[in-house]
């Protein structure tokens, strides 16, 4: 294991050894100490599927259907979740780069230890994912999803384009956004509560808050 820091965000994850790992494409069973690489897994159902200790690289994943089960302990590079649909699955000690989540649907999804580096979540939409600790996403892009009942307290999301994101009903308190693209962000101020801006992000704030209370701003 090794520890990455983002921000004031700890993260324990996962240092795997390719040469340690046991090649294979076959998800049957779920998988142990596995390296995976270019399988094309699309459209697949996975039921309480379990995955622990594997590299996985260049997977396609799209469109697929997860219920259940686990992701730990994993590194997972430039594969695609997109229109895939995740159902009350826990993702812990993984580190998730390079990743598309375009369209995806997360449901009860529980996070612990996990960074996410360079993933595209665009038109995704998270409903009840909860963060049960450390979690990270940096260099991520969430324009135009739609997130509900999502509770990420203490997360960092830092240098990431929230443009047209909307927030219902979230929990933020201590949510590290410096760095990251506010504007055109649709949420009531409430989800907004205790989060940490930079200076530089105060004008996009700004332009929130006139829009959320429809303020007229007038300069004669």
């Amino acid at each position: 294991m090794r520890t990455t820091t983002i921000g004031d965000v700890k993260i324990l994850l996962p240092d795997l050894e390719p040469d340690d790992l046991d090649t294979t494409s076959d998800l049957d069973g779920g998988l142990t100490e596995a390296l995976v690489e270019g399988a094309a897994w699309q459209g697949s159902h996975l039921d309480d599927a379990r995955i622990r200790s594997s590299l996985i690289t260049g997977v396609d994943v799209s469109e697929s259907t997860w219920e259940a089960g686990s992701l730990y302990g994993c590194e997972i590079t430039r594969t695609d979740f997109s229109g895939a649909t995740l159902t009350g699955i826990t993702i812990e000690r993984c580190a998730i780069t390079g990743s598309r989540f375009t369209g995806t649907r997360l449901t009860d999804v529980r996070l612990k230890d996990v960074l996410f580096d360079g993933c595209r979540f665009d038109y995704a939409t998270l409903q009840r994912v909860a963060v049960a600790g450390s979690v990270a996403f940096t260099d991520c892009t969430f324009t135009d999803g739609a997130w509900s009942s999502c509770r990420l307290p203490q997360v960092a999301m830092r240098s990431c384009d929230l443009a047209g994101l909307e927030l219902v009903s979230c929990h933020l308190d201590g949510v590290d956004l410096r760095g990251s693209r506010l504007q055109g962000l649709k949420t009531p101020l409430d989800n907004l509560r205790g989060v940490t801006l930079g200076e530089d992000q105060l004008p996009d704030l700004t332009r929130l808050i006139v829009a959320a209370l429809d303020l007229t701003v007038r300069n004669d």
